[in-house]
């Protein structure tokens, strides 16, 4: 589904990302972790196109995405929730989630919007608020509602559980799952570490804009180790 072969990027003369290669398959959540300022966001602005890469390439479903304009990622079905959640405040609601659409040939909106809907009643019961008025558990269900819409096959998400209440956070960890289950390649970089690894299937550690150490979520040897380099 979404290939990474030999990523390199800057930012001026800092190498932020460092030869990543990773490989995320349909129906799969790939865990990134680290310290903060490794790189982790870099390298999902690098897939989705926010940053260029200086070399390497990306594919998704075998189509060569990297260094191409976001929008036209956007369309290959690829979509990005980045921590500041990139919503309109001074739109409604429903503005925001016919912004998902958008680009999409034949949508016919309300037919997208009904299901998305139906599993964020919060969001239908303030359908036509401001996205400013929702509290931040409300927006990150928004952004991640937007995307929805336009049913990605690969998602990059990126601290979904900053600042939110635990109740919240497990909601959305269990969209997270419920996207997966749909077929969904995901990208979760998360400092959440015991609960992003409860819906992992696979992770990797980054330090200095590389991959230092990888594993499969549910292994007692792999998980521990994993803990101890980042002294949780």
């Amino acid at each position: 589904m979404l290939n990474i072969e030999n990523l390199h990027s800057h930012y001026g003369l800092s190498h932020v990302i460092q030869g990543i290669s990773l490989q995320v398959g349909r129906g799969e959540i790939l865990g990134v972790f680290g310290r903060n300022g490794v790189g982790k966001t870099t390298l999902l602005k690098n897939i989705a196109g926010w940053v260029k890469p200086s070399s390497g390439t990306i594919r998704l479903d075998g189509q060569k995405i990297g260094g191409s304009e976001p929008d036209a990622i956007n369309r290959t079905g690829l979509a990005i929730i980045p921590e500041d959640r990139r919503i309109f405040p001074g739109l409604t609601v429903q503005e925001n989630l016919e912004l998902g659409l958008m680009g999409l040939k034949g949508s016919k909106p309300r037919s997208k919007l009904d299901p998305v809907l139906e599993r964020f009643p919060r969001l239908a019961e303030r359908f036509r608020q401001p996205a400013t008025t929702l509290s931040g558990g409300e927006q990150q269900m928004l952004a991640m509602a937007r995307i929805m819409v336009a049913e990605p096959r690969a998602v990059l998400i990126d601290e979904p559980s900053e600042g939110l209440a635990p109740m919240i956070v497990a909601e959305i960890f269990a969209i997270l799952r419920e996207m997966k289950d749909a077929g969904c390649a995901i990208v979760l970089v998360e400092q959440n570490i015991h609960e992003a690894l409860s819906i992992c299937d696979r992770f990797v550690l980054i330090e200095r804009g590389a991959i230092v150490f990888e594993g499969n979520a549910g292994e007692k040897a792999a998980e521990e180790e994993l803990l101890q380099r980042l002294s949780v």
